[in-house]
């Protein structure tokens, strides 16, 4: 990797190493050795279905590999180009669609890896978690050097190249910096499990509080309407309006006045309404077919999504019922195709199970409505965790202008 300059002291260092000068300016060439593996022949049955793990580019989003796509035997191991590479090894994905080149993960078992991946397998002294950290900053820097192949690939040349800068070995910066960081990695993957832990939580909640197939009344009741019999069959259709927008997907407009709804998990911008209501809105095509916002105020809309609007229900309870039961519906109907679609019928002509009494549709609502307001705390939390760890690493690892 050429560089103009390289700033050789980081902007943040611990007190006790004020005074250790300047970091050595390298190369993963000079710190390490690198290769990569190789896939056995798909046509031998032979070589496959053994217990050797063998590692693929899919599972590099990991940061620890403990896991293995497939395994192989000692005969798919002898006959290939593979190898298999201790623990400890560092991993970075040299091919791979979207994100995936430039990605980094450490070997937490002794496998084999493909082709698309290189191993790192560093020089002694090197601290493995040190040099994960410091690669892992890089993700941006070095998915550019991938340009330089061609092909927008890496290579185990281009991997030699990438320029690498450290503090003297026989200090103890390395493991200062990377317990640091590591450190933090750890409180990351547990606020992490409590936000899975929360998802898990909330489907539980769902099946609970929602008739299962066949029946007419949930598994749990709020005491106060456990006598209240069973709920009401309604269509969908007849207690809403359901309508589409009328734009091309591309309308938007950065930073318009108005949301603007499309097929995407995410809304954009636009300034010009065609909604002023409180509706669900329903992704009528595409990957993400079947997936709800809800919103109240002036809006827009693209054609293929479907505005629900003026509901005599609860709107929310509906939200979260079209939430658990919409997917299974959409799973039968759905056309197929280049882009899978749904049609107004999906939805207008769909059974709907409602409580008699508006304050039990009112329970539900909030208590699920308190359940996705946890989930957000905790996404938030996390993300602000992952932003500090980020800046923490851009001032403890010295910046190449």
């Amino acid at each position: 990797m050429n560089k103009e300059k390289q700033i050789l002291v980081p902007e943040l260092r611990f007190p006790e190493f004020k005074n250790d000068g300047v970091w050595i300016d390298s190369t993963i060439e000079k710190i390490s050795s690198v290769s990569s593996g190789g896939t056995p022949s798909r046509s031998k049955p032979e070589y496959w279905n053994g217990d050797i793990p063998w590692i693929s580019t899919t599972l590099i989003e990991y940061n620890k590999i403990k896991i293995a796509n497939e395994f192989i035997t000692e005969l798919g191991l002898n006959n290939s180009s593979t190898k298999l590479y201790p623990i400890g090894t560092i991993l970075m994905a040299m091919y791979g669609q979207g994100k995936t080149r430039g990605k980094v993960a450490i070997l937490d078992i002794k496998a084999a890896i493909n082709q698309a991946c290189a191993a790192i397998s560093l020089k002694k002294g090197m601290n493995i978690e040190f040099v994960f950290q410091n690669l892992s900053s890089r993700y941006e820097e070095i998915r550019k050097i991938s340009n330089e192949g061609g092909q927008k690939n890496l290579s185990s040349s281009l991997i030699k190249k990438i320029s690498f800068i450290y503090p003297k070995i026989e200090s103890k910066e390395q493991q200062k910096i990377a317990n640091c960081l590591s450190s933090l990695d750890t409180l990351i993957t547990a606020e992490t499990d409590k936000l899975e832990n929360l998802k898990d939580h909330k489907k539980g909640l769902l099946q609970q509080l929602f008739p299962a197939n066949g029946e007419t009344k949930p598994q749990f009741r709020f005491p106060e309407f456990e006598n209240d019999g069973d709920w009401e069959e309604k269509e969908l259709g007849d207690i809403c309006a359901i309508t589409t927008g009328r734009l091309d997907a591309n309308a938007m407009i950065e930073n318009g006045k108005y949301r603007f709804y499309t097929c995407a998990k995410n809304f954009y911008r636009i300034d010009d309404f065609a909604f002023d209501t409180e509706a669900l809105l329903v992704s009528g095509n595409g990957a993400n077919v079947g997936y709800i916002h809800y919103y109240k105020g002036k809006f827009n809309a693209y054609q293929r999504t479907y505005v629900l609007d003026d509901f005599d229900e609860n709107i929310i309870y509906l939200k979260y019922y079209l939430e658990h039961n919409l997917s299974k519906r959409i799973s039968i109907e759905k056309k197929e195709g280049n882009t899978p679609y749904i049609v107004k019928s999906t939805l207008s002509e769909m059974v709907i199970y409602i409580p008699k009494d508006p304050k039990e549709q009112q329970k539900i609502a909030n208590c699920l409505s308190s359940a996705d307001a946890f989930i957000e705390a905790q996404t938030t939390k996390i993300k602000s965790l992952k932003k500090h760890k980020k800046g923490l690493m851009q001032q403890l690892f010295p910046n190449s202008l």
